[in-house]
């Protein structure tokens, strides 16, 4: 009996020093560290970070502008003298253009804009805007609150006597419209308008760029069978990110001019368009619940995976002498996809006041890709327009999707480099004109990018590629040449960093822009054999680094297979201590186009940096199946399981850092993303709810049956059945996050706008409602008016999501209902009150 009181008097003690021993203190969130680092507190202490150089057209030189916390300035690089100048002496300058505007100016603070060299390369052309008050030149409304604009000073300036001058009564070349399709010759401009394809000449032309409305402006129109959804270039709902608004009262936008998306022949005799017929894709829609005065029901095609209702491609070929047109036969494959390539821009005409649309090839002969549904079968063709006759010049099959590039012409034609991925690996292959092939031209366990240029005279390659230089993150991008013969391949910007580089026209000299994320970026000028001509630019971080800031560390880790080799970057709080224990979250984005893993140096800190302040490790990493940028086994590995293919590989990358770095705490693990990271995110707390503890999911593919065809289709797979009778069928399905809702045992935010046109809100609304039917508590943030994008509500959504983070996996739950940090960041402004 004294056994059994002084057992249950211990259990009792026991029970009352439990009792009085308070609950772990929480960690409180570091918010005032996070909110140094905003986008605008950024923009103001890190400025230029890559040189980006205007080629001129009389010579090899070329100026570019680069600004520090000390000042801004304009550079003349001649690569030939080895020469580096200042195009001007800012303190002078200012001085000049303050005697001329009568506004202060000074060397620190000029605010030029639209800087060009004049034709002969003696002067250059600029403008800046003043403080005084003018009526527009335009203004329709004499008494809009909008009639005035601040007065814009237009000035030339001689470089060799250092003489500035005002352009008086400049009349300016207004930027060319959004619906302008201009001849290379300038002869004419095509352009849609109520479904069809109208044109005008240049002398209309400048009607139009000094008032649209013009009343006596001339219009001729080429088309007159061009209807809604099967018009001839674009329609009311092929603008970017707009919807049509299925109301009379904006039955207006009907005559408004838009994009002809034509393109050219070099000789401006002919043009080609690819005209989609619409008319059978079902409808989608979304409600701008904000719109004013009462919301609105906004309508738009969207073709979802395997459905039938699929748009149709026509090729159209114009001779616009003749101002006759036809339809070229390029059927072969049902649902058959069709795109013309554009010949490349030269760097030399990149300031011009407008660049042509002109299509790849001669001429007499354009190129264009066609591609089956399933995409395991793409055809390079090229079309004689004189005949309309089409001929393959290569064909490409896989077992998985077929990736494409534009190919480099030789002689016109005469030779072909077509860009493939056939045996493995992304290489370049020489054919010729009769679709045979010559040579392959590079070879190895490394992935060839682009072409970048083709010296034709000398038959060299120059092209990007990464993951061939040993000892090197594979991510990393470097700039080549090799012999069209495949020999005398070389690298020529050498470094451990990956490159972004610019080559001049005649191939004779690059800039080259390099950096990694732990170190600042550099710019160097290099001639076309690699040799260093000269050190261009330093990224200056100093005011940053004065913010206690700290590069993020590069890491490699196995894949869950224990073989393949991932890489990824890994933040931490600038405030860091190592004897802490800190939790982790995991930033993802699943592929198959990217990864999420910064390999150069950024400026950006949202998703990253700035979340780790508030006391997180934060990690992205790369997953098998994520990137296009290593072999076509990585890429293709999550192809038939769109799903669960990365989220393995991001388990493991955190358990193996947990066992590398005392200071994660993998108890509390959170994983974030958008888009296709919303949907990994989700499907990771769901496939491993005893590990993933936490997740925020912005606009997520939730359920990829109501996503996008194209992305959804390639990336999953479609499987194209042929019955006996020779018809074609599309049979797709794929697994869903829905169908994990009731794993949920952790915290889960989701989110979306409510107007998001690419992935529908539909999305996250499945996922919620699976979610409730399995009796799951989550959370919800609906952003109103927004898109896929979350535009001005971005700063808001980022300080709820780290709120979220700082909730459930630091237990502070001190935040008030004011963004203290948002409204501390109002800023001020110097105009005067009316």
């Amino acid at each position: 009996m004294y056994k059994i009181y002084l057992s249950l008097l211990f259990s009792l003690l026991i029970v009352k020093v439990e009792a009085q021993t308070p609950a772990p203190a929480s960690v409180k969130a570091n918010y005032q560290l996070a909110s140094r680092f905003s986008p605008k507190k950024l923009q103001k202490i890190v400025f230029s970070t890559t040189v980006d150089p205007h080629w001129l057209k009389l010579s090899n030189r070329f100026w570019y502008v680069y600004e520090t916390t000390d000042i801004k300035n304009w550079y003349l690089v001649d690569p030939a003298l080895h020469s580096k100048k200042l195009l001007f002496n800012n303190e002078k300058l200012a001085a000049q253009i303050t005697l001329i505007v009568k506004d202060p100016f000074d060397a620190q603070h000029l605010p030029i804009e639209n800087l060009k060299f004049t034709k002969d390369e003696k002067s250059i052309q600029f403008e800046l805007k003043s403080s005084i008050d003018q009526v527009k030149k335009d203004r329709k409304d004499k008494k809009a609150a909008d009639s005035l604009e601040k007065k814009t000073f237009y000035f030339t300036y001689n470089l060799q006597t250092d003489q500035l001058s005002e352009l008086k009564n400049f009349d300016k070349v207004k930027p060319k419209p959004t619906w302008a399709s201009i001849a290379p010759d300038s002869s004419a401009v095509v352009f849609s308008k109520n479904n069809n394809l109208y044109w005008m000449d240049k002398d209309n032309y400048k009607k139009a760029l000094k008032d649209e409305n013009d009343s006596t402006i001339v219009e001729h129109q080429l088309t007159k069978d061009g209807v809604e959804y099967y018009a001839y270039g674009a329609s009311r709902g092929d603008d970017d990110n707009e919807v049509v608004v299925t109301t009379t009262r904006r039955g207006g936008e009907r005559t408004m001019r838009r994009p002809s998306q034509v393109l050219w022949s070099p000789d401006s005799k002919n043009f080609v368009l690819i005209r989609t017929d619409n008319r059978k894709v079902k409808d989608l829609w979304v409600i701008n619940s904000i719109a004013e005065p009462r919301p609105t029901l906004q309508t738009y095609k969207y073709q979802m995976p395997g459905e039938k209702e699929a748009p149709v491609k026509e090729m159209i070929l114009f001779d616009f002498g003749a101002k006759t047109y036809k339809k070229l036969n390029t059927a072969l494959f049902k649902d058959e996809e069709l795109d013309i390539w554009q010949a490349p821009i030269l760097q030399k005409n990149r300031s011009d006041e407008f660049v042509p649309s002109v299509w790849l090839g001669t001429p007499t002969q354009f190129y264009f890709y066609r591609t089956g549904r399933d995409l395991k079968k793409i055809d390079v063709c090229s079309v004689d327009i004189q005949t309309g006759n089409v001929k393959v010049q290569v064909q490409e099959r896989m077992n998985t999707y077929v990736e494409i590039t534009r190919p480099g012409l030789i002689d016109g034609g005469k030779e072909l480099v077509e860009w493939s991925e056939r045996d493995g690996w992304s290489h370049f292959y020489l054919y010729d004109n009769a679709g045979n092939l010559k040579n392959q031209i590079t070879s190895g366990s490394f992935h060839c990018d682009e072409i970048v240029k083709i010296d034709e005279k000398a038959r060299v390659l120059y092209f990007t590629a990464s993951g061939r230089e040993p000892g090197e993150d594979p991510y990393y991008v470097h700039l080549y040449r090799v012999d069209l013969d495949g020999h005398n391949l070389k690298l020529l910007d050498p470094g451990n960093f990956t490159h972004t580089n610019s080559l001049n026209d005649n191939t004779t000299f690059f800039v080259d822009n390099f950096s990694r994320v732990n170190t600042a970026p550099k710019s160097v000028l290099y001639d076309n054999n690699g040799m260093k001509i000269m050190d261009l630019e330093t990224t200056d971080l100093s005011q940053l680094m004065a913010t206690g800031y700290k590069f993020p560390e590069p890491f490699k880790v196995k894949a869950d297979d224990g073989i393949t080799d991932l890489f990824g970057v890994l933040y931490k709080p600038f405030d860091f201590d190592p004897a802490k224990k800190y939790p982790v979250i995991e930033y993802v984005y699943p592929g198959p186009q990217t990864e999420a893993v910064n390999s150069s140096f950024s400026p950006r800190m949202d998703n990253v940096d700035r979340l780790a302040q508030l006391g997180f490790i934060v990690v992205t990493v790369g997953n098998r199946g994520g990137s296009p940028e290593r072999s076509k086994w990585y890429h293709n590995f999550g192809y038939g399981n769109l799903r669960d293919y990365g989220l393995a590989d991001k388990k493991a990358t955190i358990e193996q850092l947990a066992d590398r770095f005392s200071f994660i705490d993998i108890n509390k693990v959170g994983i974030t993303g958008h888009s296709g990271g919303g949907f990994m995110s989700t499907a990771a707390i769901l496939a491993y709810p005893d590990f993933f503890k936490v997740a925020v999911s912005e606009s997520g593919n939730h359920d990829n049956s109501v996503y996008n065809r194209w992305w959804s289709e390639k990336h999953n797979g479609v499987k194209e059945v042929i019955t006996p009778k020779g018809d074609t069928t599309f049979q797709y399905s794929i697994d869903k996050n829905p169908e994990l809702a009731k794993n949920l045992k952790g915290n889960l935010l989701l989110s979306t706008g409510d107007i998001d046109n690419n992935v529908s809100p539909a999305n996250t609304i499945r996922l919620m409602n699976a979610l409730i039917k399995a009796n799951k508590r989550f959370d919800f943030v609906l952003l109103p008016g927004q898109r896929h994008a979350y535009g001005d509500m971005t700063e808001y959504f980022f300080w709820r999501k780290a709120d979220y983070f700082v909730q459930h996996l630091l237990g502070d739950n001190s935040q008030p209902v004011d963004m203290i940090e948002m409204d501390r960041d109002i800023e001020m402004t110097n105009k005067k009150k009316p």
